[in-house]
């Protein structure tokens, strides 16, 4: 793989001794005793283990080494590793690289929704660990993808088929939620499309019924729907679905996109339509569609910067110049969570004159109604105390200074998920 290695190197790995035809996991893990356990681990399963140590080393070593599979820390020492899962998702020659992610902390919802194949807590077991590897290999040695779809209108069950189908995709499609039960309870699929208004239950309760239900298997759930959904449906399809696409003129672009992450296909092998679809399915970015976010940043260029990359994607900028303004704008607002049009998330610099940023989220995190609105820190340097002082006083995440465009909005799209 070449003389030099384009990464950080944490414990002693196999990156140089990689031949043609290996099969090499990619471990991210800034711990170097777990890390060197995840290394032994991945060599006892015939894997070949580079293991790096930061986000950014994570992201380059996937381009250096194309690995088969990535096992994946959330909790990294220059950013949060859902924002590197999102990035691999989100790039054309990467998103079918199956992503485990390992964490202390219960992200699972998010990581399995942005397209992680399973997610284990810390402290973890060995045979948890191998379980991973042999799931991953399962996804490596899988040639047919499994797509069950749920539609009782034929023209539209019709339709989905025909977006869907290949030579490596086996759709079995239903019109009943009976008959979707039946299928979950005898087969495993790699993804489901299902319409909420079905002739015998409404699609609402068959997912509870699955949910509530051991005996039927669980894949990732898209709901494909005619209807308009208010905050409350939306928010409690939540609980059972990655993604809700409306159908309508350029609904068929995203269902694919969103199908295609669980199916692991590598996308330049795609036909060319099927390529220039998801193209255009990237381009338009729902994540940030009528989103508030409120920029609390006292200088001028930045505001100006920010609010010009992030206002074409569709969000609403506030601005306040400093920690005081922020509150003040919060309390005239809401968060998302108080009503309809609140506060989505906030950038929050640290360094504010009147009151900083540290003091301000200190504040906001005071106020129980704000408790779980998305806070990400922006810092003038990516010092370790510096990074622990905004954990502490209520950050959810942070971001060093000068800012990194697209580590910022795969920041923004992971927090601001299913919000």
């Amino acid at each position: 793989m070449g003389e030099t290695s384009p990464v950080a190197k944490l414990v002693d790995d196999d990156r140089d001794l990689i031949a043609q035809g290996d099969r090499v996991i990619l471990v991210v893990e800034d711990d170097p005793a777990f890390a060197s356990i995840l290394v032994g681990l991945g060599r006892e399963r015939d894997f070949k283990v580079v293991a790096v140590p930061t986000a950014d080393d994570g992201i380059a070593a996937t381009r250096a080494y194309n690995p088969v599979g990535i096992l994946l820390d959330v909790k990294l020492p220059d950013h949060s590793g859902l924002t590197v899962l999102d990035r691999l998702k989100r790039d054309p020659a990467t998103r079918h690289v199956p992503v485990h992610m390992i964490s202390a902390k219960d992200h699972v919802q998010q990581a399995l929704e942005l397209g992680a194949v399973g997610y284990t807590l810390k402290p973890v077991k060995r045979e948890e660990l191998l379980r991973a590897l042999e799931h991953m290999e399962q996804k490596l040695a899988q040639k047919i993808g499994r797509v069950l779809v749920v539609e009782d209108d034929e023209r539209q069950r019709q339709a989905i088929e025909a977006l869907l189908v290949g030579d490596d995709v086996n759709i079995t499609a239903v019109a009943t939620a009976t008959a979707a039960l039946e299928a979950l309870h005898t087969s495993t699929f790699d993804c489901m499309v299902v319409d909420l208004t079905l002739p015998d239950l409404s699609g609402y309760q068959l997912l509870e019924r699955m949910a509530a239900d051991e005996r039927y298997s669980h894949p990732p759930v898209i709901v494909y729907t005619g209807r308009s959904l208010n905050r409350d449906e939306e928010q409690r399809l939540s609980q059972y679905s990655h993604a809700i696409i409306i159908k309508g003129a350029r609904s068929p672009e995203r269902l694919l996109d969103e199908v295609t992450l669980f199916l692991h296909h590598v996308e330049a092998k795609l036909p060319a339509d099927r390529q220039r679809m998801l193209r255009e399915a990237r381009n338009r970015d729902a994540a940030f569609e009528g989103r508030r976010i409120l920029l609390a940043e006292d200088d001028v260029r930045n505001v100006f910067a920010l609010s010009r990359l992030l206002e074409p994607l569709g969000a609403k900028m506030e601005i306040a110049r400093n920690g005081r303004e922020a509150l003040a704008a919060l309390d005239k607002l809401g968060s998302r969570e108080q009503h309809e049009g609140g506060i989505d998330i906030v950038l929050m610099d640290i360094m504010m004159p009147e009151m900083d940023g540290i003091a301000a989220m200190r504040a906001i995190r005071a106020r129980p109604e704000w408790q779980k609105l998305p806070i990400i820190a922006l810092t003038a340097k990516a010092m370790k105390d510096d990074q622990q002082k905004c954990f502490e006083a209520g950050a959810s995440d942070y971001m060093a200074k000068p800012i990194d465009v697209e580590k910022l909005l795969s920041l923004l799209r992971v927090w601001m998920f299913k919000r």
